[in-house]
């Protein structure tokens, strides 16, 4: 059995300290695509020390590899630190090697945050579900790009019943984006008992109600919304304070949920002045095993 192997059966057994220690013998042994692919891995999901795994990386990427992995994972980490162009690159190599579901998604916020957005609305279409994150991602780009029909009418079949459904506040948010008052106030509704109040979702709501004049609704809306932010006020002022949660945590804490509840408070009049609270989009990114030579996932060795 190669090390390689070993330090896979030891990860799957969860003795995690036993099979990086492995993983780094792998590459001590030789420094081949497979064993720097793999401890660059493990540095990057299990010890989240981007900086080493992109360091191996490198290496990887100068011998050429025939395999998608290293680029995965390379165009991966560049996405977490906001090098757009670098991971753009590495991903579109990756697809040209052979396409994943992963790099589609990846390479499109790539793209969405290099502000080419046709392509990126592309590559969200490419893997998106009926009425998940990524179709939710598809949309905020049709919209961007002033295509608010064909927006519209994928919003419009979102079901709750779905297995992967986004959410209702999160189909709210589209609505209000396409300028559709009536159908955003239908699915914040929808999603007012279920989800934890924040400002910012909450604003957006009282932000359609307030263009269609429901004033009876914005009152409501924002007197449940600071009861519900007092309450949370005088829980956290009689919360003990130990060693992991000390004075200072909790005078911050503090601090922040009555920021919050002043946000409520003068909310309907920033609204009056013109104020428009702007939806929060950042689009996700994702991962999978790149690990050569894992029988979890039918990964084959790497072939030189």
């Amino acid at each position: 059995m190669s090390t390689n192997q070993k330090a896979l059966e030891l990860f799957e057994q969860n003795q995690y300290e036993k099979a990086l220690e492995l993983f780094r013998q792998a590459v001590e042994e030789s420094r081949n695509i497979q064993s720097l692919n793999n401890l660059a891995w493990m540095y990057s999901y299990e010890e989240e020390d981007d900086q080493k795994a992109l360091e191996l990386l490198k290496e990887v990427i100068e011998m050429k590899p025939a395999s998608y992995f290293p680029y995965n994972l390379l165009g991966e980490i560049n996405l977490r630190q906001k090098h757009w162009k670098l991971a753009s690159d590495a991903l579109s190599e990756a697809i040209s090697i052979q396409p994943s579901k992963e790099a589609y998604q990846n390479l499109a916020v790539a793209k969405y945050y290099l502000k080419e957005l046709e392509e990126a609305s592309d590559y969200f279409l490419r893997v998106a579900g009926n009425s998940d994150v990524v179709m939710f991602n598809h949309i905020k780009c049709l919209i961007e790009l002033d295509k608010k029909t064909e927006a519209k009418e994928k919003l419009d079949t979102f079901s709750e019943d779905a297995d992967d459904f986004i959410g209702e506040v999160e189909v709210a948010d589209l609505y209000v984006e396409l300028g559709c008052f009536k159908e955003a106030i239908h699915w914040f509704e929808k999603g007012w008992d279920e989800y934890w109040k924040t400002p910012n979702w909450v604003s957006r709501f009282v932000y359609a109600l307030f263009k269609t004049n429901n004033n009876l609704r914005i009152n409501e809306v924002i007197q449940e919304s600071i009861l519900h932010k007092a309450e949370e006020i005088k829980s956290a002022h009689e919360e003990e304070c130990d060693d992991n949660w000390t004075e200072s945590d909790k005078e911050t804490h503090m601090k922040e949920l009555l920021e919050e509840k002043n946000e409520y408070e003068n909310m309907v009049n920033r609204m009056s002045s013109g104020y428009i609270p702007l939806i929060e989009f950042d689009p996700a990114t994702t991962g999978a095993c790149y690990l050569f030579g894992c029988k979890r996932h039918n990964h084959p060795d790497y072939q030189e």
